[in-house]
């Protein structure tokens, strides 16, 4: 039996039991992805992020508790304030991950985290009707981007009294839906909330890459490139963004974790978790 280092944060939230928790596990060696499936079934939070050492920084990859994912922003957060509490990474300098979708940096800035994401600009073309009648609700726009689908609706009470048809969503839906609108309140620019059913997430409680198409959106449409999003799950939690070009900046106050061993079994299709209490911010 082998024991892995397992540390699980709640990502785009100061406070515990809010935001988005990921877990995240530091590998050596690497590990094939029908295991990192099935660990990530295991842990059965919103993604799992999975890290091994290189030369030039470390290799990342996502899963939901059903699939792989091409890129996602909690769980890179939660992975740079991972190893900068483990100490596996010195304390709050730049880290690369190289992904999917590129190689990602993340630094510290006080007591913020900051991402360096790709933009994820329109591709022009509409959802599709079936998807947009699932949401119940009038619609003020949709596009799709390269990872996920994006729906204006016409207020923030319209977002966050969103009661889509889940299950008519997994089956016309074959990405993530960002549904959005102008804020409400003056500390906010927009709000946001996210469903993804057909990837195992009925709604993701903060989402970091979809702010990488609402950066995109609302920077349009406020003609601003510095904003404030809150994502009105019921966790909840704030992302400021900065549209650079074709990147985008997240950043977010540094974020709770709590620690847990991972105990793998002989035979490598049984784990089991036991995990510490939230132990103070490093």
């Amino acid at each position: 039996m082998s024991t892995l280092r397992i540390v699980q944060v709640d990502a785009f939230t100061p406070e515990p039991f809010r935001g988005n928790p990921a877990a995240v596990c530091l590998l050596d060696p690497p590990r094939d992805a029908a295991w990192l499936q099935r660990v990530a079934a295991e842990m059965n939070l919103a993604e799992t992020a999975f890290l091994w050492r290189r030369d030039d920084g470390f290799a990342l990859r996502w899963f939901t508790p059903t699939v792989e994912v091409p890129l996602c922003g909690h769980a890179t957060l939660a992975s740079a304030h991972a190893l900068w509490s483990e100490g596996v990474a010195p304390a709050g300098a730049p880290i690369a991950f190289h992904t999917a979708s590129g190689v990602l940096r993340a630094w510290r800035d006080g007591d913020w985290i900051g991402l360096d994401f790709p933009a994820l600009p329109s591709l022009g073309e509409p959802l599709p009707a079936a998807m947009l009648e699932a949401l119940g609700a009038p619609v003020v726009h949709s596009h799709r981007t390269r990872t996920m689908g994006l729906v204006e609706l016409e207020s923030a009470a319209a977002v966050r009294g969103l009661r889509p048809d889940l299950r008519r969503l997994q089956q016309v839906a074959d990405t993530g839906i960002c549904v959005t609108a102008r804020g409400d309140q003056p500390q906010y620019d927009f709000v946001s909330r996210f469903f993804a059913p057909a990837h195992g997430i009925d709604e993701d409680p903060v989402t970091g890459s979809a702010h990488c198409a609402l950066a995109v959106h609302w920077g349009a449409r406020l003609g601003r490139t510095a904003m404030t999003g809150y994502q009105a799950s019921p966790r909840g939690g704030v992302v400021r963004v900065e549209v650079a070009g074709e990147r985008v900046r997240l950043s977010a106050r540094r974020s709770p974790c709590c620690a847990a061993s991972c105990c793998e079994m002989a035979d490598r299709h049984q784990l089991s978790a036991i995990r510490r209490p939230v132990k103070a911010d490093g």
